[in-house]
C-alpha cells in the first residue's frame, strides 16, 4: 500500500502497532498487558500475515476513557495524512474504552480513509468485516470495565481518606519514595534546597514572577526536568529550557501545605470517569492529616508566606520597592498607600500616598510619608521591642497572656462545644430526612407535609453548615495566632543580631501599618504611624513601674522564671 509525499513521489503506508498500559488496571493482567507483551504479541503478528513497515506507537499510564494521548494523537495526524495503512491493537480495550468515539472512529473514520482495524483477541478485522457485528458490544463492555473501575478507586480512596491515610499518588517536587514503602514520603534533599531556596526568596519581597527568573538565571533545573535527569518518571517531557521556571510552578510550590510535614486529601476531584476535567474543591473540605512525613518548611514560614501572598507587591515603572511595599494602609479610609517612585526622585524624595487621593480629586485626604521617615520610624519601633523582648519576654508573653488569653482561651471553648452540637443536629438531620421519606412512601405522611418538612430541614442544615464553616475558620484564626508569635520572636532575634531592617525580617514583624494623615502643630507636620506586628497587633511597652507590677503578680501566679527572681 502506498502513499505520495510532499513531492509528489510514492511511498509506503505505514502499519500502526498501537499499545497501551493504564495504572487502573487489574494487577492480575498487568503483566499479560505489560507494554513489552504488546509489542511482541503486535509484531508477531504483522509479521505472520504479511503486514509491512511495522510502527509502534505507546501510551504507557494513560487511561483508555480518553483519547487525548500523545502517541494515539500522533498515530491519528499520520492516518489523517494517509500515511497509515493498517492499525492493530492486541484487543479492543488497548485501543480505548470510550463506545461512542470508539464506533465513530472503526466504523466512520477509518473506512473513509481506506485504514484496515485489526483487533487480535477479539478476531476483528474491519477490511474483511470479521467480527465488526460483535465491536459495539465489545466497546459498551470495556465502558462498563472502566465505570466499574472508577467506582472501585473512588471507595478505596475514600476509605484510605477515613482512616487517616494518604489518598494521592503523586509524590511533591522536595520528596521521594523508597522503594518497597509505597505510601510514605522522604526528603529528596537537593530538591527540598530548592524549596526552601523559594519561601525565603518569597519572605525576602520576591514574587513568584522574580523567583523564577532567579532560578532560571543560576540555571537551577525545572521539577520536571531535574525528575528526568534522576530517572523518577513523569508524565511530562523534558522542557526545550531544562531551566525555564514559570511563575505558576513557583506559585504551586509556596502554596502546597504538605510541605509543612501534613497530608492534605480531597484537594480536587475529576467530573466523571468519562470527563477528566479537574475540578478544584473548596479549602474547606480539604482534610489535612498532620505529621505524616519530615517537614521541609517550618509551619510558622509557610503560614506567613500565604499572608505575604494575599497583600502582593508590585514593583514601580523605574522596578523600585520600598520594604513596606503591600504593608502600609490608610488609617482613615483603610485602603492600600501606593509607593510612589520615579527616575525624577531621589532615594530620600521617595513616598507613600492613599490610594484613594487621586490628586485631591479622591475620596481621601493624601496620607502622605517618605519612605526614609517610615524606615526610621519602623526601625525605632522594632529596636524599642527588640530590646524588650531581649530583657523582659517572660513579662512580655505574661502581657499578651494577660490581654487575650483568657477571653481568647473562653471563645475557643464556645467556639468547640458550638461545632460540636452543630454537627450532631446537622446529622440528626440527616436521619429526620430519611424519617420523613419512609413515612412518606408507605402513606405515613402525605405529601404536602412531606415537602414542607423536608424545605424547613433543608433550610436549617444549609444554615448550620454555613455557621460550621465561619467557626472553624474563627477556631483556625485563633490557633494562627501563637504560631504567629513563634515567628514574632524569632524575627526579634534576627534583628537584634543585626540590627538592620531587611526584606525577610519586615516580613516576619510586621502584619501591617496604617498611615494617619499629617497634622500641623507648632508650624512643623507630624504622622502618626500604627505599626501592628505578628501576633500582637499594636503593642505599648510598659515604663519601669508597669514592668516590676507585672513581676510582682507573675510572682504570686509562680510565672515568673527563676532568672527574674535572683
Amino acid at each position: 500500500m502506498t502513499t505520495q509525499n510532499k513531492n509528489g513521489q510514492e511511498k509506503e503506508k505505514i502499519t500502526a502497532l498501537y499499545c497501551r498500559l493504564s495504572v487502573d488496571d487489574d494487577k492480575k493482567d498487568m503483566e499479560s498487558n505489560s507494554i513489552t507483551n504488546q509489542k511482541q504479541i503486535l509484531l508477531d503478528y504483522a509479521k505472520k500475515h504479511g503486514y509491512l513497515h511495522p510502527v509502534f506507537f505507546v501510551d504507557d499510564g494513560i487511561s483508555g476513557t480518553t483519547f487525548q494521548r500523545p502517541d494515539f494523537q500522533r498515530m491519528q495526524r499520520m492516518a489523517e495524512n494517509g500515511e497509515v495503512g493498517t492499525i492493530i491493537v492486541k484487543d479492543v480495550s488497548r485501543f480505548g474504552r470510550e463506545q461512542v468515539e470508539m464506533g465513530r472512529l472503526t466504523q466512520v473514520v477509518y473506512p473513509s480513509l481506506g485504514i484496515t482495524f485489526i483487533a487480535i483477541q477479539e478476531n476483528i478485522n474491519s477490511t474483511t468485516g470479521e467480527g465488526m457485528e460483535m465491536l459495539p458490544f465489545y466497546s459498551i463492555f470495556n465502558e462498563w470495565y472502566a465505570a466499574q473501575t472508577s467506582k472501585k478507586i473512588r471507595a478505596v480512596n475514600e476509605l484510605k481518606a477515613s482512616q487517616g491515610r494518604r489518598v494521592a499518588s503523586a509524590v511533591a517536587y522536595g520528596y521521594k519514595k523508597i522503594e518497597g514503602d509505597k505510601e510514605q514520603w522522604y526528603i529528596d534533599e537537593l530538591a527540598a534546597q530548592v524549596v526552601r531556596k523559594i519561601f525565603a526568596l518569597c519572605l525576602a519581597g520576591k514574587g513568584p514572577t522574580q523567583i523564577a527568573r532567579q532560578l532560571e538565571k543560576e540555571k537551577v533545573l525545572t521539577p520536571t526536568a531535574y525528575f528526568h535527569s534522576i530517572g523518577r518518571k513523569t508524565s511530562n517531557p523534558v522542557p526545550a529550557n531544562i531551566y525555564g521556571w514559570h511563575e505558576s510552578t513557583v506559585e504551586h510550590i509556596l502554596e502546597n501545605q504538605q510541605y509543612t510535614g501534613c497530608t492534605v486529601n480531597g484537594k480536587s476531584s475529576t467530573v466523571s470517569y468519562k470527563v477528566h476535567k479537574v475540578i478544584e474543591n473548596p479549602k474547606e473540605e480539604y482534610q489535612i492529616i498532620p505529621n505524616t512525613q519530615e517537614a521541609i518548611i517550618d509551619e510558622n514560614v509557610w503560614l506567613r508566606v500565604q499572608e505575604l501572598r494575599k497583600n502582593k507587591r508590585r514593583p514601580t515603572k523605574t522596578n523600585r520597592k520600598s520594604l513596606f511595599s503591600g504593608l502600609v494602609f490608610c488609617a482613615d479610609c483603610k485602603s492600600r498607600l501606593h509607593f510612589c517612585a520615579a527616575k525624577s526622585l531621589k532615594r530620600n524624595q521617595e513616598f507613600f500616598r492613599c490610594a484613594n487621593y487621586k490628586d485631591g480629586r479622591g475620596s481621601c485626604t493624601i496620607h502622605f510619608i517618605r519612605d526614609v521617615v517610615l524606615e526610621m520610624i519602623v526601625k525605632e519601633a522594632v529596636a524599642g521591642l527588640a530590646d524588650f523582648v531581649r530583657c523582659y519576654e517572660s513579662v512580655f508573653l505574661y502581657m499578651q497572656k494577660q490581654k487575650c488569653g483568657e477571653f481568647q482561651k473562653k471563645r475557643q471553648q464556645e467556639l468547640k462545644l458550638s461545632m460540636e452540637g452543630n454537627r450532631k443536629r446537622i446529622a440528626d438531620l440527616d436521619k429526620l430526612f430519611n424519617r420523613i421519606y419512609e413515612d412518606n412512601v408507605i402513606g405515613k405522611l402525605s405529601d404536602e407535609r412531606y415537602a414542607r418538612m423536608a424545605v424547613e430541614y433543608e433550610a436549617e442544615q444549609k444554615e448550620l453548615l454555613e455557621k460550621v464553616r465561619e467557626e472553624e475558620k474563627q477556631l483556625s484564626e485563633m490557633e494562627q495566632k501563637s504560631v504567629d508569635m513563634r515567628l514574632l520572636l524569632q524575627g526579634l532575634r534576627e534583628f537584634t543580631d543585626m540590627k538592620e531592617l531587611t526584606p525577610t525580617i519586615v516580613n516576619k514583624l510586621i502584619r501591617r501599618i496604617e498611615v494617619h494623615n499629617p497634622e500641623k502643630k507648632y508650624a512643623h507636620k507630624s504622622v502618626k504611624v500604627d505599626i501592628y506586628f505578628t501576633a500582637v497587633g499594636l503593642v505599648s511597652l510598659p515604663d519601669e513601674q508597669e514592668i516590676r507590677k507585672m513581676m510582682e503578680q507573675m510572682r504570686s501566679t509562680s510565672q515568673l522564671p527563676k532568672q527574674l527572681t535572683a
